[in-house]
């Protein structure tokens, strides 16, 4: 019916659709495929430059029916973006059609697997006509849709000031890009319309995954006696959901399956790779348990993806194809539902404000490679806003990488920085950092800055020197400062490009003219390249127009409409830390890696940090003992200098987790950062080493 009202009027009918009082899917119902039974989704890339080994693994053992891609993140677009500006016809992620698709594509077209990605990037419409080549050339018939409309740098009519989550503030000065996070709706009707492939530029990871659930729900509806604001929302946030007369229960199944199998979490690295490493199908790779076993299945060579069978009670199963490695686990499922994510309570997709704290992951037994059920999350009306994320230019980066052997490898390291960059005589230049805490080298005039001086140039406007090998990323607690190998990371921003090419110049001497044992400069001498900072604000849906392509024509053009719900109040921010006074203290002293396991995050120039408990009973321990401001002691060196009262701490009692929200602790974070881990990827296992003390002994829960 839906199909043969749009058939009509499609652009006035649509927005209809989305405001009537449609009959979401029952929990009578299971969710059902075409062929009558669960629907199977698998995720085959988690960034771009995922492997595409993924592909023929989950065409010929995953049982699909729909599978899926991310490509994006916020540092993706701000290169899609710089490559697009060179030339038009890129913008996107060339990976998806040349190495995932092309080589697959008839295997896809026989198995009867749809595939959503979001590997338009910032040019989804070259992307698309860039697949209908590969399928022309297969000789296939095969329905190719786009969704367009995210981008936004076209909008004549821009505020001065825009809403963000700290309040009205001014738009940046010269947009480089602007795109609006779009959901799931959209990919939805691309489905309906009948596409086999659906490409899409920026939008939540969520709707790759709610978009097939919503249309595959579309197809059979039951009755819902909810009021009509709950049944407009339920339809449009692809809940399912059972009645209580007039009362509804909001269960929210798609996003919380891809706050799981969501690959863009993972960090690429083989199981086994570090003792605390096994490796997950969420992305090939995810940090586990420190005494889970490393790759059980002895296959790293083709590790398992992730396959989700969801069920329309809100619940699916994580598993993963036959005969791959690694393990499907507790840990595994736990540690990728805590990534990136800040209050657990809250997260809002333009889909669906979702409540993760009690969900609960249950491992199911007798299978292969390890399974487990999720279920327990919760959902709310979506906002009425898209998040939109605008990047401009702030000036140029450079960054020398070299590595030094010998003894004392890491003075001579600091030492050739030195040289390279000269110091201020009476203190250091604005920005100038060590390892993450203020320089506290000799004051020498040096090479660089007496050049900058002769060619009337400002000197840099940051400096970060840290060597990687004498532990200058854990700040006051690095333990081994005396390696003999150490590799120095050198990286500076300046206003003007041309000061940068004479930093670059001034990195080739050190190897013959600074210190012994030099071995070169990793990637020759640096490149030079803008800075993109972002900016996020938000934007009411109604004033975005989306636009839906179909094999190269333009089918459709809509606005969602925004919620008719009333904004409900947000929690509190934290859990206000209590604990269990009557819990039994002692003299032990344990580091956190015996009690629990962990895994960090990014959100722009803030970083997240979810940590688990190895065992129930430890949960408590951990309430009382990790707190907000011991973690914020502990990371003191990633913060501002003086600044206090950076860490929020939420729980996840559902699977005995906490969440720690570290605020402006990545040095901007993405492009703008200078460190080496500009994503926070090594936070939550730099936390491991904290050290909690007068606690009881804990031997048994240990065991």
């Amino acid at each position: 019916m839906l199909a043969h009202l749009l058939s009509r009027r499609p652009e006035r009918t649509l927005k209809r659709v989305l405001r009537s009082r449609v009959r979401p899917w029952t929990r009578t119902n299971a969710t059902r495929s075409e062929h009558g039974r669960p629907v199977r989704i698998g995720c085959a890339s988690g960034f771009w430059g995922d492997t595409a080994t993924s592909v023929p693994q989950l065409i010929h053992g995953g049982k699909l029916d729909f599978l899926v891609f991310d490509y994006l993140s916020e540092i993706t677009m701000s290169l899609l973006t710089a490559a697009k500006s060179k030339a038009p016809n890129l913008g996107y992620a060339p990976d998806f059609v040349l190495a995932a698709l092309a080589p697959n594509i008839r295997d896809i077209q026989q198995k009867g697997v749809r595939v959503v990605s979001n590997a338009g990037g910032v040019n989804p419409l070259a992307c698309a006509a860039a697949i209908r080549e590969v399928v022309r050339k297969a000789g296939l018939d095969l329905k190719v849709a786009v969704v367009t409309g995210d981008d936004l740098s076209a909008q004549r009519s821009r505020p001065a000031r825009v809403q963000t989550a700290d309040g009205p503030r001014a738009l940046p000065e010269r947009l480089h890009s602007v795109n609006a996070y779009l959901g799931a709706g959209p990919i939805r009707r691309c489905l309906d319309l009948g596409a086999d492939i659906v490409v899409t530029g920026r939008c939540v990871d969520s709707a790759l995954a709610l978009g097939p659930l919503m249309h595959t729900v579309g197809g059979g509806r039951g009755e819902w006696p909810a009021p009509r604001s709950e049944r407009a929302v339920c339809e449009r946030s692809g809940f399912s959901g059972s009645s209580d007369g007039e009362k509804g229960t909001w269960i929210c199944w798609p996003p919380e399956v891809w706050r799981v199998i969501s690959s863009s979490a993972a960090p690429r690295a083989p199981a086994g790779s570090s003792p605390t490493g096994i490796a997950s199908p969420t992305g090939e790779y995810c940090p586990g348990p420190r005494r889970a076993p490393l790759n059980p299945a002895g296959r790293r060579d083709n590790m398992g993806f992730p396959v989700v069978e969801c069920s329309s009670d809100g619940s699916f199963v994580l598993s993963k194809p036959p005969n791959t490695g690694g393990l499907v686990s507790f840990g595994t499922a736990a540690e990728q539902l805590v990534y990136e994510i800040g209050d657990p309570r809250r997260y809002v997709l333009p889909d669906v404000t979702c409540d993760f704290s009690h969900a609960l992951i249950q491992e199911v037994p007798g299978v292969e490679g390890g399974a487990v059920r999720v279920s327990g999350a919760k959902g709310s009306a979506p906002p009425r806003d898209y998040k939109v994320c605008a990047t401009y230019m702030e000036g140029f980066r450079a960054t020398a990488v070299c590595p030094l052997g010998g003894p004392r490898a890491a003075e001579k390291a600091r030492r050739t920085a030195e040289s390279i960059v000269k110091r201020w005589r009476c203190g250091r230049a604005p920005g100038d950092c060590h390892g993450g805490l203020p320089s506290e080298t000799p004051d020498a005039l040096r090479r660089t800055r007496r050049i900058f001086k002769r060619l009337a140039l400002e000197d840099f406007t940051h400096v970060h020197v840290q060597v990687l090998g004498a532990e200058d990323t854990y700040g006051a607690h690095a333990a081994n400062k005396g390696s003999r190998e150490a590799v120095l990371w050198l990286a500076v921003c300046h206003k003007d490009k041309k000061a940068l090419e004479v930093f670059a110049r001034e990195i080739a001497p050190a190897g013959t003219g600074m210190a012994p044992g030099l071995c070169g400069i990793v990637g020759g001498r640096p490149r030079v390249s803008p800075i993109l900072k972002p900016f996020f604000f938000y934007q009411p849906k109604s004033q975005v127009q989306i636009h839906i392509h179909v094999d190269g024509h333009e089918a459709e053009s809509f606005s969602e409409t925004e919620a008719d719900t009333p904004d409900e109040e947000a929690p509190p921010p934290g859990d206000g830390e209590e604990a269990d006074l009557d819990l039994p203290s002692g003299t032990h002293r344990y580091r956190l890696e015996e009690l629990a396991y962990t895994r960090s995050g990014d959100k722009g120039d803030s970083a997240n940090i979810g940590v688990i408990a190895r065992h129930p009973l430890l949960f408590p321990y951990l309430k009382k003992h990790l707190t907000s401001s011991a973690v914020e002691d502990y990371l003191a060196h990633l913060f501002p200098s003086g600044r206090r009262g950076a860490v929020t701490r939420y729980t996840l009692p559902g699977i005995n987790g906490l969440n720690f929200l570290l605020k402006d602790c990545l040095g901007g974070g993405g492009v703008a950062s200078l460190r080496s881990d500009p994503q926070g990827k090594a936070l939550a296992q730099m936390l491991l080493d904290l050290e909690l003390d007068g606690l009881p002994d804990l031997a048994p829960p240990l065991a």
